[in-house]
Parts: C-alpha cells; structure tokens; sequence
C-alpha cells in the first residue's frame, strides 16, 4: 500500500531540526529499520521559506506500519513534528514513476 505522509512541525524548531537532520536522513534510508519504503519526501515551507514540516509517499505494508515509521522518525522523537496526517493512496498509484526510492528495499 502507498501513503502519503504530512508531518506538520512546531515552529522555531530550525535548530533541533538541524541537530537531528542526519539521523533523520538515517531514519529515511533505512525505511525505519525496514518498516517502509520511503519513494520521495522533502522539506515543506512557508511563503517566506521558512521549514513548516516534512512529507513523503511512503510505501508500507499497513497503516500502522506506515504509522511507526512517521512516530519512530528522529524529527518526531526529538519534539519537532506537531501533528503526522496519514494518507493512504489509490490502488492505482503509479509508484514507478517515481525513479529512485530514497529507501533500500
């Protein structure tokens, strides 16, 4: 199954976000310990380009597996994100438009 994942973060949270960037990046690659696979993701801004939050089209057995990786993300643990929205997508999703998954499969 395919999700789309919003994580909203507290603001003027630049610095911890800073000091947990490269586990966070970690977290990615590893699909959180294998429970996703993460297709794309990225920074969310504001109009004055300011980073609001992270997204990513993830692609997980369940929602709850889906669910653990947002909840396990160094972001999260570390209190930046204020709010995970879970989505899941169609069954029609075209994932393999996406080139290269940021996770290892």
């Amino acid at each position: 199954m395919y999700f789309l994942m919003q994580c909203s973060h507290h603001p003027d949270m630049d610095n911890l976000r800073d000091q947990h960037r490269a586990d966070h990046r970690q977290w990615v690659k590893s699909g959180g310990g294998g429970v996703a696979i993460v297709l794309i993701g990225s920074a969310t801004i504001n109009d004055q380009a300011t980073s609001i939050g992270n997204f990513g089209i993830l692609q997980a057995e369940s929602l709850a597996n889906a669910t653990a990786f947002a909840e396990g993300d160094p972001f999260n643990r570390a209190g930046i994100v204020s709010d995970i929205e879970m989505t899941r997508l169609t069954d029609g999703f075209q994932a393999h438009r996406i080139p290269e998954p940021m996770s290892s499969s």
